[in-house]
This record gives structure tokens, C-alpha cells and sequence, in this order.
């Protein structure tokens, strides 16, 4: 028997969540081990069922399994403060290698493979302890999820884990033996999701449980991903190597009809899904948890325990959601003056404070200048730039116990609580901007503008140290008060992994790789589906106001006639920008050299605003990420056995 062994980040103690009779919360309590008794009785299959979803945070939210989703794609670089470690190294722009020792994917691997685990033997014996086949359909889905996360991020990856495929391990060895990619589809994922949408309910057992709409979006986007497995458009190799044919004996046109198929069941039957009115709404923190999200890694501001992680303080690890803090620059440090500019007394006016558009910063990624020209181009008719950056910092001076009723700001203008600091300009402006500080002095380089009181920064000088914070991933917390909160704790919002809106794009993907839709539900009606909420405003999150503006009919007419895969990944960005999609959607396209070898930013020095252009040095073997350094590390095997087993160019 060979077993598969894997260096837990948690040093060993794995958070369960215990589940209580039929309550729609989850009631957790510490404990360190699983063992097959423990699954033999109803409470221990409960147990590891509610322990499934507490995996969710270790993965989602963590800033370093995000880093390996963004950067190095169109969406991401490295900040300023990040340069030198993790981020510099999967941005792929400079001298530095990805390796099995320090690649941020390999905390996926340390925490899918023990939950699998989990799954395997909940699914082994929740039958002999009377468990419905609904519940079992719970660990199916979990299964079916880490495994369909490892392939893509890997290749080919363990069926086996020491006691058979699919089997609860009890073996103490300490080999592995990966299958190959069609052996991972075909064998767990494909059979556990067909299972999961027959057996789920259509209501989650409890808030934010697993549900047949969400199971039916994992397996179109499975069917969806395979397809283009086996069609392999541009000849990228896979890993442990197998010739891209399907053991079902189906071909790439018959898995994207399955993923249309699947998805369209899933849109034209959605329980208690829906899209939001708005894509305000949609990632607005006093919404969260709404109609739209079909799975989230869960968090909450009430109950450290709930929770996961501190209240107060966050560490930037465990199982804290702190990923924001990544794309969040450092605010903190623009100054206004108390006094006129002749005799300055300077005060930073913008204050770190626990709400959404601020929040903690660790400036380690940054958006590069495409996504503000080209991505989100269309910042009049489309409400998703609004609705993912935070554009304008406003003064917060008083939270901090700074009394002044007024300061001094850019032009020597007054500014007062709650107007605008410092605003990044929707577009370049025809007056050139002022970035010298020579009079005025912001602190962080920004510029100004004749007759505004707010410092400015324009599309082409941003830069990896000053540029929009991601406004949809920011804190939300109700417990402020008068005061600026609790702004060092990791975030208490859900990290949201799955949404009812990515359907569409699944069904039009797969319309776009030769499935047959259905009458008035092709590709671009589907996208139209989107990009018609997109045009719906109600409210400006840059002027802080109400916008009750409906620009869906000019948001329909911009859509091409005939839409493609670029346009489509284009879409995806603008929907799901930061939100970690970004790596896996060129991976899967095998178009990420097209769409993200060379990116403009401006450098990462105080009031460096001058754009220079970057190259990555993306490689085919760049898209499987290198099996962690532990795991080869603690398997009792040959130096060329483990030689074999890494993934080809991270040897």
C-alpha cells in the first residue's frame, strides 16, 4: 500500500467544524486527527463533512495561494513592497525562477490532499451509519472540487493516497504514485459531480451549504477545462506525460457540448440563485452573501472562534483572509496640512480605518496600466471599474481624533471630512499634471491639478506604489463605531470562490469552442446577459453618490457582433478582476503568453509617474505549478523516483 504524504501548514491540527442536529450554523471545535472510527459513527461524519467547508479558508483568502492565482497574469505585477520576495518571483519579469521551495501554489497541495482525505472516508462510511445520500453528495462535491483545483494547477496528481483510489488512508508508507490527467477526470471528478447534481438538494442544508446549482457550475467548468485538455490548441505539455486521449473514448467537441448543456440546466434551473440587480450589489460587504454566490470560505466579525482567525490583529497566515491586503497601496501616508502651505503643519488626512474602500495595506501587488486602459476602457457605460476599485480617498481625519475642522490640501484649497483627498482620474486629462510637490507636499509623489483641491494621478502614472485599492475585496465590518475599527485584523467577509453569474461564461465559452446552443442563447446573448447588468448604476462609488442610471442598451450595442475567446477572458476580467480566476482562465485558454508577456507600469519610487514596459519570460512549463519541496521531501523514495515525480523544468 503506498500512501501519499503531506506537510500540513496547519503544524498538524486541523480546524473541525462540528456540525449540531439540523441548525443552519456551524458549530466548530478544535480537533487534531481523523481516524476510521472516528468516521464510523453519525458524529464523526457530520464532523467531517462541516470540516470541509472550514478548508475553504486556508486556501481562499490566503495572500499567497492568491499571489500564484494574479500575478504574473494581465491583472497583476509586483508592488512595491513586493519586490524581492514571492510576488517578484511568479511576476516571471526578472532573473528569478518559480522552484518546488518557494512556489505560493504549493499551499493549495497542503490543504486539498488532507481534506480529500477527509472526503474519502465520510464517503466510505456515512452509508453505514445512516447518513442520506444528499449529505454524502456534500463530501462527493468537496472531492470532486480539490481534485478538479489540483489537476489544473498540477497535472496529473494521486488517486491513491496509500489505501487504494479514492480509499480513507490508513497506511503508515510513504510513496506516491501520480495518475494521469484523463485518470483524474475521468475516475474522481466527472463521476463525483455527476453524483453530487443527482443527490444534492436544490436549498443548502445550511447557509452557504453546497447545492445542485453549484455542483452543475463545477462540472460545466470540468467538462469546459478537459475540453481543452484534449484539443491542446497550442502544444503545451502535460504532466505525468499520457496522450490526450479521453478513456471514455469522447472527444474535445462532445466535453464542451456537455459543459454548455450542464450550464444551461443550471441558468434555466436556479433555485434560490440569481444574478443581483447590480454589480454594486454584488460585491457590496452589507450584501454579502447574496442570491449571486454559490460558495464562499466563510468569516465573521462576531466570534473569533467562527471566525478562524483574530478579530483584532492579523498575522498574515492561518487561516486569516488577508489576500486584499496584497492589491491595497499605502494611503496612510498622504499628507494634507493643518495649516496654510506657506507654513505647513502636515497631518496624514487619510487614515487607516476598517471599511471597504481602505482597509490594511501591504502594497505587495499592483494592476498594471492595461487594466485601466484596455480592460476597463469604458468607465462611463460599464458600472464594473466603479465597482471594483476604490478611485477616490477620502479625508477620515476626525476617526483618528485629529479635531481640525478643515485642512489644507492641493492649491492650497480647503478639504474637509469626507471629500475627496486624492482622486485617480478616469482618464488622462489635457492640462498636464503637476507631479514636482514642490509646493504641496502629498507625501507619496501625487499630483495636482490647476482649481482642484484633491491631489491626482492619472492612468499613465500609476504606478507599483500608488494606484487603486480593489474597493470589491475590502474590509466590512459593523462594529467601527465612531473610531477607525479594527483596520489590522484580517478580513471578516466571506472570500467569495463561486458565483451564479461565471455560468454564462461557461456556456459561452464553450459556444465559442463549437457547442451547439440553444435558440436566442448563444455566446453573445449569454454575455449580454452580463454586461446588460453591467450597465445598470445606482450608485458612484468615486463621487459618492446615488446614480440611478440605466446604460445597459449602450453597453449591448458596444458588444461585437461576433464575439471570441480574447474578448470573451476580457470579460471574465472585467467581472472577476482580483478576484484569483485570472491564472486558471489563461492556463485553461493557453493563452496566457498571448494576453500577459509583456505589461507598462511606472516603478516603485516616490513620484516615479514615467511608464516603462516589462517582459515575462512565460514558459510551457510555467502552466503546471512545481509539486512542493515538503511533499518530495517526505516521501520515502529514490532521488531519481522523486526526480520523476516534480513536474518537468522545476527540476
Amino acid at each position: 500500500m503506498k500512501r501519499i504524504s503531506v506537510k500540513n501548514l496547519k503544524a498538524g491540527v486541523l480546524l473541525l467544524l462540528l456540525l449540531t442536529g439540523c441548525t443552519d450554523i456551524l458549530e466548530e471545535k478544535p480537533r487534531a486527527i481523523y481516524t476510521p472510527d472516528y468516521f464510523k459513527t453519525e458524529k464523526g461524519v457530520y464532523g467531517g463533512l462541516t470540516g470541509m467547508y472550514a478548508h475553504l479558508r486556508w486556501i481562499f483568502g490566503n495572500a499567497y495561494y492568491y499571489n500564484s492565482c494574479l500575478t504574473g497574469t494581465d491583472e497583476a505585477t509586483w508592488g512595491a513592497s513586493g519586490g524581492g520576495g514571492g510576488f517578484q518571483i511568479f511576476d516571471l519579469s526578472g532573473n528569478q525562477l518559480i522552484t518546488p521551495s518557494n512556489s505560493d501554489a504549493s499551499n493549495l497541495w497542503y490543504n486539498a490532499f488532507p481534506n480529500i482525505n477527509t472526503a474519502n472516508g465520510v464517503i466510505e462510511n456515512a452509508t453505514a451509519v445512516g447518513i442520506s445520500e444528499a449529505l454524502i453528495a456534500e463530501a462527493r462535491f468537496f472531492r470532486a472540487f480539490d481534485y478538479f483545483m489540483l489537476v489544473q494547477t498540477f497535472g496529473g496528481v494521486p488517486l491513491d493516497l496509500g489505501s487504494g483510489e479514492l480509499a480513507f488512508n490508513v497506511s503508515t508508507l510513504r510513496t506516491s504514485v501520480r495518475n494521469t490527467v484523463p485518470e483524474v477526470y475521468t475516475k474522481a471528478i466527472f463521476p463525483d459531480l455527476l453524483k453530487a447534481v443527482t443527490d444534492l438538494p436544490v436549498n443548502g442544508r445550511v447557509t452557504g451549504g453546497v447545492t445542485k446549482t453549484l455542483a452543475r457550475l463545477y462540472l460545466a467548468k470540468a467538462y469546459l477545462t478537459y475540453g481543452w485538455w484534449l484539443e491542446n490548441p497550442n502544444n503545451i505539455p502535460t504532466y505525468p506525460q499520457t496522450s490526450r486521449t479521453d478513456p471514455a473514448g469522447h472527444n474535445a467537441q462532445w466535453y464542451f457540448q456537455e459543459a454548455y448543456k450542464v450550464a444551461m440546466e443550471a441558468i434555466d434551473n436556479p433555485g434560490p440563485f440569481r444574478l443581483q440587480e447590480t454589480y454594486y450589489d454584488v460585491n457590496l460587504g452589507s450584501n454579502d452573501r447574496n442570491s449571486e454566490m454559490l460558495l464562499y470560505a466563510d468569516h465573521t466579525e462576531t466570534s473569533e472562534l467562527f471566525n478562524g482567525s483574530s478579530l483584532t490583529w492579523g498575522n498574515g497566515g492561518d487561516a486569516d483572509n488577508f489576500a486584499v491586503w496584497m492589491l491595497t497601496w499605502n494611503y496612510t501616508s498622504i499628507t494634507s496640512s493643518k495649516t496654510n502651505w506657506s507654513a505647513p503643519t502636515t497631518v496624514n488626512s487619510v487614515q487607516r480605518e476598517a471599511v471597504q474602500a481602505l482597509g490594511r495595506p501591504w502594497v505587495r501587488m499592483a494592476p498594471p496600466h492595461g487594466i485601466f486602459t484596455t480592460t476597463f476602457a469604458d468607465k462611463t457605460n460599464d458600472s464594473r471599474y466603479d465597482g471594483t476599485f476604490t478611485t477616490a480617498y477620502r479625508g477620515n481625519w476626525p476617526r483618528a481624533g485629529v479635531t481640525n475642522e478643515y485642512l489644507y490640501n492641493a492649491n492650497n484649497l480647503q478639504v474637509r471630512p469626507g471629500d475627496a483627498i486624492l482622486t485617480f482620474l478616469n482618464e488622462e486629462p489635457t492640462t498636464p499634471i503637476d507631479y514636482s510637490n514642490s509646493v504641496y507636499k502629498s507625501g507619496m509623489g501625487l499630483g495636482v491639478l490647476p482649481g482642484r483641491a484633491d491631489y491626482v494621478v492619472a492612468p499613465s502614472g500609476i504606478s507599483r506604489l500608488v494606484y487603486p485599492g480593489l474597493w470589491k475585496l475590502g474590509t466590512y465590518r459593523t462594529d467601527n463605531g465612531t473610531g477607525l475599527g479594527q483596520p489590522n485584523a484580517a478580513n471578516t467577509r466571506p472570500f467569495n470562490i463561486a458565483k451564479f453569474s461565471e455560468l454564462y461564461f461557461v456556456a459561452a465559452e464553450a459556444v465559442l469552442k463549437g457547442a451547439t446552443p440553444q435558440p436566442g442563447k448563444g455566446a453573445r446573448d449569454l454575455i449580454n446577459v452580463i454586461r446588460a447588468r453591467a450597465g445598470k448604476w445606482r450608485w458612484d462609488n468615486q463621487g459618492n453618490t446615488e446614480k440611478m442610471e440605466d446604460r445597459s442598451a449602450q453597453m449591448i450595442a458596444a458588444t461585437p457582433t461576433t464575439i471570441d475567446i480574447k474578448y470573451l477572458l476580457a470579460e471574465r476580467s472585467r467581472e472577476y478582476y482580483g478576484e484569483g480566476y485570472r491564472w486558471y482562465d489563461l492556463v485553461r485558454t493557453q493563452t496566457w503568453k498571448e494576453v500577459a508577456a509583456t505589461y507598462r507600469i511606472c516603478g516603485p519610487n516616490v513620484g516615479d509617474h514615467t511608464p516603462a514596459t516589462f517582459t515575462r519570460k512565460i514558459e510551457n512549463y510555467h502552466y503546471l505549478r512545481p509539486i512542493p519541496q515538503g511533499q518530495l521531501d517526505n516521501m520515502d523514495m529514490t532521488p531519481e523516483e522523486k526526480l520523476a515525480y516534480q513536474n518537468p523544468g522545476y527540476l
